[in-house]
């Protein structure tokens, strides 16, 4: 085991979910839009991708973190060589054109699988993993775009390689995004000058590209105040003329790159619009709709948040894994007593065991959880895209909160019970431990805290449509539990799930009619209700993984055989050890009081 060599996928359960419990290879490869692909191909593509990730990219993850990027004189963020190698074997390998659909020369895949790709890079090396955000921005410019638009940057952006940043957050606004004081003039057509200053921006600038196009929410002189004034507009680093061509430097400068506690290989930018030279750009479609044009991206940053907690969680479970086979300390608790009794590897100690089930169980559900949406995601595409089907876009908004805001706070939380794995050698950097810890705790943080997407999931995803999304999947949830799904095997998790379900449902209407008394009820109990909602989730996708491996297992190899135990294992230690957290979540909940509010701030 080393940093270098850190990184350990676990292509085995990407599988499982893709092709055995989500059947994309029948439901979607091969099928319109996704015809390039069949299963096989899939397959050998997303093998091929995890030996890139494993080799290529692995090593610049404690290189780059031990030697980060600088800020150069010209105020260009310099990137090291240990990163800028990563980055050429991706794009070398054609692995941008993977996401990118086949009427812009990319091979099209579905979101499924290229979620399911994702994953591996950010595991690998999450620093790199939105340096690669180039693709996915084009995607926008294609989607929301001016045919003049789309023809003037989708070739160069994608052939070229260029780089790409959202640009959303302000000093002074922080969250708040509708505060933002960035404006702009207009100029003619669709060009305007913008003039502020933006900041956490995450690879604003760096030096492996010719270009980076920024994606900037601003204001527009007489706009209304608040989120609804804002419009978004297309800013790059060099101007692009009208055919496509590259003109003089914009009017935009990095001017700090934040030391930061993790993560350090990602360049977190301080951005300056205007000042010494105009920063012109393209306002977007020429319509003034910012918002809900920069929430394709949010909602695709919160995506892949979601999806780096998980990959994360996942390599520091197999990581401490592997050194819990190996490491040999003590006896076996049986016969401590005994002077003459055998050391063991700490695998035989039933505290590293019950770490290492808390980690392989909540990395397999937020897996299933990730990858289940996606493959709603690849539905709406089949259907048309966001838009031509309310239902399923209604579902995939509420799990998102779920991806994003329970992944990335639960994983840090289980980073930490990796580390104890290793007792004192977690703490060194001779193993990855301690930087899976520092690297993955920015995903609570940024793109909306844990906080602001539960509060999303209640407000905006729940009450705001009475609830119907949400019973729904209810639904779902309790046809497994009637169905008998998985038979007497699993009778015990289906009750502790029913029970899971029972308490919920309780929590939601509870909580519905305290916030009518004040919505600080909500504000107090929003995360909790947040982590409920997904533990539930959760343990009803890990009940019905499960049920697939009892009747696979079977005539199975014995490595499949020892996957589908280890599976059902999985559904038992997170129905019976983490589902009763929604019966106490439930508890506090109806005990909600308003007596910290009331508190005089002195007093704290």
């Amino acid at each position: 085991m080393s940093t270098v060599h850190h990184y350990k996928s676990n292509l085995r359960d990407v599988f499982f979910n893709l092709f055995e419990f989500l059947d994309v290879g029948r439901r979607v490869l091969g099928k319109a839009p996704f015809a390039t692909l069949d299963e096989e191909t899939a397959r050998e593509t997303l093998k091929q991708f995890e030996r890139m990730c494993s080799q290529d990219l692995a090593q610049a993850f404690a290189a780059s973190d031990r030697d980060p990027p600088k800020l150069g004189p010209d105020g260009q963020a310099l990137l090291p060589e240990s990163l800028k190698r990563a980055m050429e074997a991706y794009y070398e390998g054609g692995w941008h054109l993977f996401e990118i659909p086949t009427h812009l020369g990319g091979v099209g895949a579905p979101p499924s699988v290229v979620w399911a790709s994702f994953e591996m890079v950010a595991g690998s090396c999450p620093a790199a993993a939105f340096y690669l955000f180039g693709s996915f921005m084009s995607r926008v410019i294609d989607r929301l775009g001016t045919p003049s638009q789309r023809a003037r940057y989708l070739p160069q952006m994608i052939e070229k390689r260029w780089g790409a940043a959202m640009v959303l957050t302000e000093p002074d606004a922080g969250s708040d995004v509708g505060a933002g004081r960035t404006r702009a003039r207009h100029v003619e057509g669709d060009v305007w000058e913008l003039e502020g200053t933006k900041r956490f921006i995450t690879n604003g600038d760096y030096d492996t590209v010719e270009n980076v196009v920024h994606l900037v929410l601003a204001r527009p002189e007489g706009a209304a105040v608040g989120t609804k004034g804002l419009s978004l507009f297309i800013v790059p680093k060099y101007w692009v003329n009208e055919d496509g061509s590259l003109g003089e430097r914009n009017g935009w400068r990095c001017t700090k790159l934040e030391k930061k506690m993790g993560l350090r290989a990602s360049v977190t930018c301080e951005i300056v619009y205007g000042g010494d030279a105009p920063a012109r750009g393209l306002l977007m479609g020429e319509a003034h709709d910012g918002i809900r044009q920069m929430f394709h991206v949010i909602e695709q940053a919160r995506m892949a948040v979601g999806m780096k907690s998980l990959s994360t969680l996942s390599t520091a479970y197999l990581n401490a894994r592997e050194y819990a086979k190996e490491r040999v300390q003590g006896p076996d608790l049986t016969r401590a007593a005994e002077k003459d009794s055998p050391r063991v590897p700490i695998i035989a100690h039933a505290d590293v065991r019950r770490m290492l089930m808390l980690q392989k169980s909540h990395a397999e559900g937020m897996r299933a959880l990730a990858l289940w949406v996606a493959s709603l995601q690849d539905e709406i595409e089949q259907q048309g895209g966001h838009g031509h089907s309310k239902g399923l876009d209604r579902l995939n908004d509420l799990l998102l909160p779920l991806i994003k805001g329970f992944n990335s706070e639960r994983a840090f939380e289980l980073l930490s019970v990796s580390l104890q794995c290793y007792g004192g050698a977690g703490y060194v950097e001779d193993f990855p431990a301690e930087q899976y810890l520092r690297d993955q705790k920015i995903d609570s943080l940024y793109e909306g805290t844990t906080h602001i997407q539960a509060l999303d999931l209640f407000f905006r995803k729940v009450a705001k449509d009475g609830g119907a999304t949400l019973g729904k999947l209810f639904e779902q949830v309790q046809l497994t539990i009637e169905s008998g799904e998985g038979g007497t095997a699993l009778t015990s998790e289906r009750a502790l799930l029913a029970a899971a379900l029972d308490d919920l449902q309780a929590i939601y209407m509870t909580m519905l009619g305290k916030a009518s008394e004040s919505v600080h009820h909500v504000g107090l109990q929003g995360n909790r209700i947040l982590m409920a909602t997904a533990e539930t989730v959760l343990a009803w996708l890990l009940v019905r993984h499960a049920a697939i491996a009892l009747v696979k297992r079977d005539g199975a190899s014995d490595d499949d055989r020892a996957y589908y135990d280890g599976k059902v294992a999985s559904a038992r230690f997170f129905c019976r050890e983490v589902l009763p957290n929604v019966t106490y979540a439930r508890g506090h909940i109806e005990r909600s009081a308003m007596d910290i509010m009331d508190l005089p701030v002195e007093a704290f």
